[in-house]
């Protein structure tokens, strides 16, 4: 949208206002933080303001309930039970900065990329701990499915990760 000339003014559960801009004059990048407690997913966005950004929460689901609690077992604790109160309906941060033709990346160092990815990576593994079983145990396809896909998740994961660390090493020296 920014491309064409429109830059996001703000968000709802379904629907994205958006005010004319020039064509190409706003870069964004949306990054999960539904495994931070509220606090850290907060300050994480006024850091992120603090820095210049504009910062936007924004849900995940189009789940319209009230009082509904969700749990997140691989989050981090502060964020495994997600309500109205907390991460729930806050999973996603949209964030915006001024296009200066670089490419825009919330995490540039080696460290905090390998951090980002480890936490990425936890949801797929408790997908695939719960689904291969399921699959093996109830010798149910759909779950076999999960648990591949989960899978799949898990081992590009690694590979980034793996990549990450070989960067790191190769720098250090």
């Amino acid at each position: 949208m920014a491309d064409r000339g429109l830059r996001l003014a703000a968000t709802e559960k379904l629907l994205y206002q958006f005010e004319p801009c020039q064509p190409g004059a706003y870069r964004y990048c949306v990054e999960f933080v539904g495994h931070l407690s509220r606090e850290k997913a907060e300050d994480y966005a006024q850091f992120l303001e603090d820095c210049g950004y504009r910062v936007w929460f924004k849900n995940m689901n189009l789940d319209w309930n009230v009082g509904k609690v969700e749990a997140r077992p691989w989050a981090e604790p502060g964020g495994r039970l997600a309500s109205n109160a907390t991460t729930y309906n806050r999973e996603l941060l949209i964030v915006e900065k001024e296009n200066d033709g670089e490419p825009f990346q919330l995490h540039t160092t080696g460290e905090d990329k390998a951090r980002y990815y480890r936490a990425q990576r936890r949801p797929a593994l408790f997908l695939f701990a719960v689904m291969a079983p399921m699959a093996v145990l109830l010798r149910s396809w759909p779950a076999g499915i999960f648990a591949g896909l989960a899978l799949v998740m898990l081992v590009w994961y690694q590979i980034v990760l793996m990549k990450l660390k070989k960067q790191a090493e190769i720098g250090e020296e």
